[in-house]
């Protein structure tokens, strides 16, 4: 049986001081039902806003929709990524991502589940981090 989520019908959140610095609101896309396993946010940060280092254990694919922002693998130089940009991380790798500092950036983020896991959230990314 085919299954509408109709526009407006999921809460918009906050995203949470643990896991975001910054303003940030997510938009709930979809969350599969087994045995599918994807689900996918719409996510916008406000200028200066990006995620705390995280992992996904089967990987993360981000495609911008609006804005400037940054992504960055642990380890690597950060990324500008603009609208229409497609960026894929893979399982397990530390990472985070958000807006520059003069910028808004949106999103949305894709991701599987394994064992019902879709994100491990680790520390907040510093100023320092984020500006270097």
């Amino acid at each position: 049986m085919m299954h509408i989520l109709r526009a407006g019908t999921q809460a918009s959140s906050h995203g949470p001081a643990d896991w975001f610095s910054g303003r940030v609101r997510i938009d709930p896309l979809f969350k599969a039902t087994g045995p599918a396993r994807v689900a996918a946010a719409s996510v916008t940060f406000e200028p200066g806003a990006r995620t705390a280092w995280h992992t996904h254990p089967l990987g993360q694919t981000l495609i911008v929709t609006a804005g400037c922002g940054w992504a960055q693998l642990e380890g690597e130089p950060k990324e500008e990524i603009r609208p229409g940009d497609v960026v894929w991380f893979p399982p397990g790798v530390r990472h985070w991502h958000g807006a520059t500092p003069s910028t808004a950036m949106t999103h949305i983020a894709i991701q599987e589940a394994l064992d019902g896991r879709v994100v491990d959230w680790l520390e907040l990314v510093s100023d320092e981090q984020y500006s270097a």
